[in-house]
Parts: C-alpha cells; structure tokens; sequence
C-alpha cells in the first residue's frame, strides 16, 4: 500500500489491478472542469508525477483566480490558458 494519499483537487490511483498508477488533478470552476492525469511511469515515479501534478494545479488556479469572468463564467482565452497548462507535459 502507498503512503501517498489523495489531496484537494488530487486524487492518487494505486489500485492493484489498474494499469493506472498516478494522481488525477480535477479542479471545476464556473462550471467548467479541467483534468489530467500525471502516471507515475511516465514522470518516474510517484514523488515525481506528485510534484507535476501540484506544479500544474498551482499554475491553473493562478491563470483562474486572476481571470476576468464575463457573464459570471470564464472567456475562452481563460479556456485555452488551462487547457494549454494541462497539455503541457
């Protein structure tokens, strides 16, 4: 078992019979969700992708915080600023 556990916004997947092993950041704002998964193969290991994950989750809640919001929801530049955080790497 792994002493890893789940966090705001970050949720640890370390079931057995997955092919998944890593953390899922999922963050909704305004009605809009965005989510990634961070697989500990692909960024070494389960301290690694953490530290990924959390790096892009704080990047993302910066670029939220600080948008401007029209009719009370995001603009679509906000949008493609979350949505080019998550693809990257």
């Amino acid at each position: 078992m792994s002493n890893y556990t789940s966090k705001r916004n970050l949720t640890r997947f370390t079931y057995e019979n997955s092919a998944f092993l890593g953390w899922r950041l999922n963050i909704t704002r305004k009605g809009k969700s965005f989510v990634k998964y961070f697989s500990d193969k692909q960024y070494g290991g389960p301290k690694e992708s953490l530290a990924a994950a959390e790096a892009a989750l704080t990047e993302l809640k910066d670029v939220l915080v600080n948008a401007k919001l029209v009719n009370g929801t995001h603009t679509d530049t906000t949008l493609k600023k979350g949505a080019k955080i998550l693809k990257a790497k």
